[in-house]
Order: C-alpha cells, then structure tokens, then sequence
C-alpha cells in the first residue's frame, strides 16, 4: 500500500483562511465559477460530512439523503465554530489505513478508497485556494499536498476524461510549461492562477 496522503495541512490551511474572513466578504465572488464565498463555505460544510463518512465506510454515506445543493442561502450560521470541528473529523477519519481500503462512497459516487482519498486532499486544497483567493488572503499549501493534486488534475485532464471532469472541473487553462507546479494544477482544475476578484 502507497503512504496515506495527511489530510492535516490542507485542513489547517483552511481553518487559518476561516479566520480572515470577514462578514461582508460572503457575498464576495470566487474563482469557482457562480459561487460566492458563502456559497463555498456552504459546499465545505457538506464535503467535510461526506468524505468523513467515506472514510468510516459509513452507512450514512449509502442510505443518508444526498445533501442540498451548496448554496450561500444553507450555510450554517455557526459554520466559524463547526467547520473547523468538521475538518478535524475529516482528518482523523482518513488517518486510520482502513479508510484507504477498499471501496467508499460520497456523493452518490462508489470509487476505491484510494482514489477518494485523492480527491478529498484536491478538494482541500483547490477550494482553499478559492477561499483565499476570494477573501484576499494568501495561500499556503504543503509540497506533498501539491504534488497530489497535481497528479490528481493532470490526469483528469487526459483524452478521455471529459465526461469525469464534467461538474467537477472547467475547461483547462493554459499555464506555461515552466510554471510552478501548483499553478499548473491549477490550470489543469480549470482555474486561472492569476484570478482576482473583478
């Protein structure tokens, strides 16, 4: 078994980024496309909940209704206390090598565990990137997590892939071949690493 991916510093950077943002930047644009800060504060309430029960290989992720479309209009009041909670959740749960075994489910999707994995350190990191980026904050992100998404990103990005990338990631933009790393995952995510809010 390849080592488990530490879910632990893209969760911090998160929690980090949650604390510089400001009541009236909820309403503030994000490079995901049609969606607000609020509205990406909502989608990482949901996420943290489905991929923590992934990793418990719970039944809640099978027989549990799907969650609400993210929506600035459902975030929690309280998400500055439990989204962080949720994160430590996450974390833990995808520490114990059982959550890396066999099969799991989120979102009406079944895949290996090994693959979620990979897409729950890429959906850390890319939407902490569009919360700080919509918040104007700066970004950190760890070379082990980069390398990951990269790996994740470039490869939904082969012939072939379009129906996976299709509600998950936009077109691809083109970054140069000699950009840093990060910024090459990010164009193959579908964001522009020199976004900024217009």
């Amino acid at each position: 078994m390849p080592a488990l991916l530490d879910l632990d510093p893209p969760a911090r950077q998160i929690t980090k980024l949650l604390e510089g943002v400001a009541d009236d930047q909820l309403s503030a644009p994000t490079p995901c496309e049609q969606t607000n800060v609020a509205g990406l504060l909502d989608h990482l309430m949901g996420l943290t909940i489905a991929f923590t029960y992934a990793a418990r290989k719970s039944n809640a992720a099978v027989t549990g209704s799907p969650p609400p479309q993210a929506s600035a209009d459902t975030l929690d009041p309280d998400w500055r206390t439990r989204l962080p909670l949720r994160l430590d959740e996450l974390v833990a749960a995808w520490r114990d090598p059982a959550a890396w075994e066999g099969m799991a489910q989120a979102g009406g999707v079944t895949m290996p565990a090994e693959m979620m994995g990979s897409v729950v350190v890429d959906e850390l990191v890319l939407h902490g990137w569009d919360l700080a980026r919509g918040t104007g904050q700066e970004f950190e992100c760890d070379p082990a997590s980069i390398e990951a998404v990269f790996g994740f990103t470039s490869a939904m990005s082969e012939p072939g892939q379009e129906a996976s990338r299709e509600g998950l990631f936009g077109p691809v933009v083109e970054v140069p071949s000699d950009a840093a790393l990060f910024d090459r995952a990010l164009g193959f995510s579908g964001r522009d690493p020199a976004w900024s809010p217009r």
